[in-house]
């Protein structure tokens, strides 16, 4: 059997079906396209699984048409793993900037993307199925065993009135006087966490005291260079995962 791979590594697919031993497991379409006509699978060719819950599987291709293929979980590669409990709430920002944002975060180990509509906020709706596509995307090629949480856009009132008592909000806020990212992160305790950001013009003067004024919310700055509303976000994930993630 050939194991199913391209220059980047190996071929992982993210599937909704349980896995297990002998389980018969059937893509959807635009996978099985994928497979068949772009990587050429035939069967026999090894391929990896993982489903957010079952861990990572070795499956080999057991039959093929035109259209469809099937799957048989052989024998588990890796136990069921998490990425620490970190949201990532943003504004949305135009399509290939937020494409890019989405699979960087999903690779720098978010547990859930939180769009969240702004009073400057430019890109008012939101593609949730391109946003879960992009992920599953990156899970895939990064290696992680699960797929980041796809949330319905909030606006940032509901956002903070609805928000939970016991996780911290990282603020990022580049109007302000605020400590450095970094500093305060050492001073921050364990537990759960998000970061917010906001969208390319800034929040206005009353969402960032809207904001400073929640009890969960720590305002920090990322430095002295203003920077994209994407840069930002994929900045402070990278600084947080250093000092409180899986790194």
């Amino acid at each position: 059997m050939t194991e199913l791979t391209y220059p980047g590594g190996k071929v992982r697919l993210y599937v909704e079906a349980a896995l297990a031993g002998g389980a018969r497991v059937a893509p959807d379409e635009g996978q099985a396209h994928y497979l068949l006509h772009v990587m050429r699978a035939k069967e026999g060719d090894k391929i990896s699984l993982f489903n957010g819950r079952d861990g990572e599987w070795l499956a080999h291709v057991a039959e093929v048409k035109k259209r469809a293929c099937t799957f048989v979980c052989k024998h588990r590669l890796a136990p069921q793993t998490d990425v620490p409990d970190l949201w990532l709430c943003f504004a949305p920002i135009k399509k290939t900037p937020a494409d890019y944002m989405v699979q960087k975060a999903t690779e720098l180990g978010v547990s859930a993307l939180q769009p969240v509509l702004t009073r400057r906020t430019i890109v008012t709706r939101v593609n949730l199925d391109r946003m879960r596509t992009n992920a599953i995307e990156a899970a895939e090629q990064s290696g992680r065993m699960t797929v980041p949480e796809i949330r319905e856009p909030v606006t940032l009132e509901k956002l903070l009135r609805d928000w939970p008592a016991a996780r911290r909000i990282l603020f990022c806020d580049e109007a302000g006087e605020a400590p450095p990212i970094a500093e305060a992160l050492r001073e921050g305790g364990p537990g759960s966490w998000a970061i917010v950001t906001g969208p390319e013009g800034g929040f206005d003067p009353a969402e960032r005291a809207l904001i400073r004024a929640h009890p969960a919310a720590i305002p920090v700055t990322l430095g002295r260079r203003i920077l994209r509303a994407d840069t930002a976000a994929l900045a402070a994930l990278a600084v947080w995962q250093s000092l409180k993630g899986d790194w």
